[in-house]
């Protein structure tokens, strides 16, 4: 099951067109390893800690292999020292020779960078001799002039990781891309819960195919199986009533930046064709689900229904 998310970026008219460069630049403490990881999620190939001088080199590659590297993102920061300071230039030149690019930037306010670094328990890359605050400042005037340039300003004060990651995907994320994946898959009851089950569902109140001497030998992928099990009474309505559950909790998982789910289907003893169907939950959609084969029991075939 797909959610999707709308707002992907423009691409590049250009040698680059198809391609989008993404700069990922601010204060330290403020989110850019949570905005790293979030477009990573989404499919962007980030690389950390890059040098500005790098950033050239890297958008020729990433012409080179559109293909390949569709999107691109560069984390580029005061860890790199004095390389550090020339990004600007960098930036002015890379727009100039018609690059697309963007160049964002993440910001907190002190009080909170500050308590950041404490949680963490790490000293602040520019604070040396001094403290937390003074690494504080003398970065806030390094990055003056490169976030009064910047394309996009992520003020985080107010956001936790998950706030920021869900920010990120809204910002970034490709027109009709998923921003949330619902595997659907079936196991027996007898052989143990699924550990990766997110949520799990009882379906042993229907009849089960396999007493059925002309179902018996035959897979939850067969159709007659498939059709026995959805004709029962109540199939039907509990797989649209459960959907209806599905509706509200997926988009809180969304909320909260959960990307894939797992709804187990359980059954007697074996699997189950209902989690191969997955058609409830294909009607709420209004679009196919991701679906996993059921799970093997001991000793039985691969999707025999039992």
């Amino acid at each position: 099951m797909d959610w999707d998310s709308d707002g992907g970026m423009m691409a590049d008219g250009g040698d680059r067109a198809g391609s989008e460069i993404l700069i990922v630049t601010g204060m330290s403490g403020a989110g850019r390893s949570t905005v790293a990881n979030a477009l990573e999620d989404m499919g962007w190939y980030v690389v950390d800690n890059l040098p500005p001088q790098m950033l050239k080199p890297l958008l020729d590659l990433s012409g080179l292999a559109a293909s390949a590297l569709p999107r691109v993102a560069a984390v580029v920061d005061v860890r790199g020292g004095s390389l550090f300071t020339d990004l600007p230039e960098v930036t002015r030149a890379l727009r100039g020779a018609r690059e697309q690019l963007r160049v964002v930037f993440l910001d907190a306010s002190d009080d909170v960078l500050v308590r950041r670094y404490e949680a963490v328990r790490r000293p602040h890359p520019l604070q040396g001799d001094g403290t937390i605050v003074d690494g504080i400042r003398r970065e806030r005037e390094r990055l003056a002039s490169i976030r009064s340039s910047a394309d996009v300003v992520i003020d985080t004060t107010d956001l936790n990781i998950h706030q920021l990651a869900t920010h990120v995907v809204e910002l970034f994320s490709e027109r009709g891309t998923a921003r949330h994946s619902l595997t659907i898959l079936s196991f027996g009851f007898k052989y143990g819960l699924p550990v990766d089950a997110d949520m799990v569902v009882d379906m042993r109140f229907l009849p089960n195919p396999y007493w059925e001497d002309e179902l018996r030998a035959l897979t939850g992928e067969d159709e007659r199986v498939r059709d026995f099990v959805l004709a029962q009474e109540g199939a039907s309505e509990f797989l649209d009533a459960y959907t209806a559950v599905l509706v509200p909790v997926l988009a809180g998982y969304q909320r909260e930046n959960k990307r894939h789910s797992v709804v187990a289907i359980g059954l007697h003893r074996g699997q189950a064709p209902i989690g191969r169907d997955g058609r409830g939950a294909q009607r709420a959609a209004g679009r196919g689900s991701r679906r996993r084969r059921p799970r093997a029991a001991p000793g039985s075939g691969p999707g025999v229904a039992r």
